[in-house]
């Protein structure tokens, strides 16, 4: 019987409940009393928006909000990274050109423009002395001053090492192919359109100074803020919680006015894996990329003398956040960022989209689902949604991908080991289905059977047999 009415899903819930909100600020009460930070500032954004922001300081009664300014270090990298890919998109690129296409001259212009948007062009993490986050800019007036004279500690594309001196190349090629200065292309194809009118190159009023707290004594420093000059790119920008989150919003489904879901999705792939030793996860391009509690976590640390932060987004979970505090060290602030991911996801689970048939059924692509075998590996093949497929092993683990359609009929890997490889119906001159080929894989709907042709190798003619 057709019901008389749809079914009406459940409201989805706008703000956090409040025992989510007192465990979240319990948590950087905790932070900011054990790393003795003067304040800290963090915000939850849920689906976009955001939906909590709380803060702890060291002043009586004054308490920074989600609109005060914070210097929010090597985050400036992941905005570089979008004025990039925004570039590979518009076709004026590619991210395998080596720099020397677009930037001549440069010591590093053998490395391609993915090798430095990923940290793998082998480049010296930091620019030769003096030390450039506490000095000005015009120290380094040159790229060659940011580089030196041996910039190259690892043959490029073998490893990963963090490089900021490669950022400052990515900066000056986009003032190169774009014509235009950095921190214009910034504010007019990433800031202006996200709404982020309180992210800025230098500090505007209201905004935290930044400090450093001694080791072995409770007492404060204030730490110099410099223009870093050539090397703005890598760590330059000031910014705030609510401004961030709206960051953080793009970087989970991306803005067609600034980079499309799929380019975005790009810059949260693993690249490499980190250096040995260093933090649990991966780099994708200008992100970085962890796991904390079987989570999956997309974003940027960041810090420069007096201040911390981080961006983390965890897409699955729709939920996104932003840590900023005024202390030069003594807050694990990636971890705590990590942490107040979990205390949301954890206690107010993402609801699922409600289950709905396709619009349609295809009879020719229902035919093809069901079990199929990989030599005597048992797959099964299902329709997606999204008018693809997905092809996973029926017990245990083992190679499951997902397909989307091509325009010839075929399917191309989204994930896992079939990632970009095809899947192909192959058909008897008759027009039946003979098997699947994926990569070259032969799948049969019976194991090794029964079109013993298909099967590279053929088949034994005396068959399944007993002992």
């Amino acid at each position: 019987m057709t019901p008389s009415h749809s079914p009406v899903s459940p409201a989805p819930f706008e703000d956090l409940l409040p025992s989510t909100e007192r465990a979240l600020l319990h948590r950087i009460a905790v932070a900011q009393s054990e790393g003795r930070v003067p304040s800290l500032v963090a915000a939850v954004a849920r689906d976009g928006r955001m939906v909590w922001s709380g803060s702890r300081t060291s002043v009586d009664g004054h308490g920074p909000d989600a609109d005060v300014q914070y210097r929010i270090g090597s985050i400036t990298k992941t905005f570089t990274a979008v004025l990039v890919l925004r570039l590979r998109d518009e076709g004026l690129l590619d991210l395998d050109d080596p720099l020397e296409k677009h930037l001549p001259g440069t010591l590093a212009g053998g490395a391609t423009i993915a090798q430095l948007l990923s940290h793998t062009a082998g480049l010296a993490a930091e620019s030769p002395a003096p030390w450039w986050e506490r000095t000005p800019g015009h120290l380094r007036p040159e790229l060659s001053d940011v580089l030196g004279d041996e910039p190259h500690l690892h043959p490029a594309g073998r490893v990963h090492h963090y490089s900021n001196p490669g950022y400052t190349l990515l900066g000056s090629l986009v003032e190169a192919v774009r014509g235009v200065p950095w921190e214009e292309a910034l504010r007019t194809e990433i800031l202006e359109p996200l709404g982020m009118d309180r992210t800025t190159m230098r500090p505007e009023h209201p905004h935290a100074g930044g400090w450093a707290v001694h080791p072995w004594a409770d007492v404060m420093l204030a730490e110099p803020s410099e223009d870093l000059g050539l090397m703005a790119p890598a760590g330059q920008l000031w910014s705030t919680a609510a401004d961030l989150c709206r960051f953080a919003a793009f970087l989970a489904t991306g803005d067609e006015r600034v980079l499309c879901a799929a380019s975005v999705a790009d810059m949260r792939t693993p690249a490499v894996a980190p250096e040995a030793g260093s933090w649990d996860g991966g780099y994708g391009l200008g992100m970085q990329l962890t796991r904390n509690a079987g989570r999956e976590l997309a974003g940027h640390t960041g810090s420069l003398p007096g201040f911390v932060a981080t961006l983390w987004v965890s897409v699955a979970d729709g939920v996104a956040v932003v840590v900023l505090a005024n202390a030069t060290s003594g807050l694990a602030v990636g971890a705590l960022g990590a942490d107040l991911v979990r205390i949301v996801a954890e206690a107010e689970p993402r609801f699922p989209e409600p289950w709905r048939p396709l619009p349609e059924a295809n009879e020719a692509l229902l035919a093809l689902t069901g079990p199929w075998y990989w030599g005597t590996h048992a797959y099964g093949l299902r329709l997606t949604a999204d008018a693809g497929v997905a092809l996973a092993p029926l017990r245990g683990t083992g190679r499951a991908a997902r397909f989307e359609a091509a325009a010839d009929g075929s399917w191309v890997g989204l994930d896992g080991y079939y990632q970009g490889e095809t899947l192909r119906v192959v058909r008897r001159p008759d027009g039946v289905v003979s098997h699947l080929d994926l990569g070259s894989f032969v799948f049969t709907r019976e194991p090794y059977g029964p079109d013993a042709a298909a099967v590279p190798g053929g088949v034994d003619p005396e068959g399944w047999r007993g002992i």
